[in-house]
């Protein structure tokens, strides 16, 4: 069984990302890090296989914590999962050994698929002392190998960078309708991309009460440094948002 430590400190993705790994056969959640501090006592307690990483941590960069890591002997294991795009993060990445680079928002069948990379990449090299060239690139092929999970049927990525750029513009909450009319496309197929932004651990629904008629529901990013959503008050009897 590998272990892993998922580290995230919003706690719907860090929750969301714990039931993504438990899902895949062969591997189990040694626990939950909300810090880069927390992390390390942890590790410091009970090693791990495998860190599942967000690199944008409340007292440290991800990153940062890779190199502690790698200072105090422990040599687990990262797979970064991430809303980090620049390369220059990528290539740092690289460098302190992160195994495999995940950006969000992710499906679950895009995790699992990295997941099962990884385990096969352990597999080829178990019990081995010394291997020639071509075990090594079957090795290194195994874990680079793939091009990714593909998005539910109909959905683009094109379409999905621009509504979730939509949504990282509006920490407030934006209607499935402004951000349809922002994109380019129905209110119908925005609310559906935005549906996935929550089921992907990257936004909430969130209503929004106006003066008269039915209150109207919005959609907010959920950043790794955004508190946690104040409680609303209970909406008139007959005025629940629209599901």
């Amino acid at each position: 069984m590998i272990s892993v430590l998922v580290v995230e400190d919003e706690e719907i993705t860090a929750e969301a990302n714990r039931r993504y790994v438990e899902r895949v056969g062969g591997f189990a959640v040694a626990g939950v890090a909300r810090s880069g501090g927390e992390a390390l006592r942890m590790l410091r307690e009970r090693p791990v296989d495998l860190i599942l990483l967000d690199l944008y941590l409340p007292d440290m960069h991800g990153l940062e914590l890779c190199r502690k890591l790698r200072a105090a002997g422990l040599l687990c294991d990262v797979i970064a999962v991430t809303s980090a795009r620049d390369l220059s993060v990528v290539r740092a990445a690289v460098s302190i050994g992160v195994a495999q680079y995940l950006i969000k928002p992710f499906t679950y069948a895009a995790l699992a698929e990295k997941l099962k990379r990884y385990a096969e990449f352990r597999a080829t090299l178990e019990g081995a002392v010394e291997a020639d060239q071509h075990e090594v690139d079957r090795a290194l092929a195994t874990l680079r190998g793939g091009a990714g999970a593909a998005l539910p049927k109909g959905m683009t990525l094109a379409t999905l960078e621009l509504v979730a750029a939509e949504l990282r513009k509006a920490p407030e909450g934006v209607s499935a309708q402004a951000v349809g009319t922002a994109v380019g496309v129905s209110r119908v197929t925005a609310r559906r991309y935005l549906e996935y932004l929550i089921e992907t651990g990257v936004a909430r629904r969130v209503p929004h009460y106006g003066s008269v008629g039915r209150p109207e529901l919005r959609y907010q990013p959920i950043t790794g440094r955004q508190a946690p959503a104040a409680k609303r008050p209970r909406p008139p009897r007959g005025r629940d948002p629209d599901r």
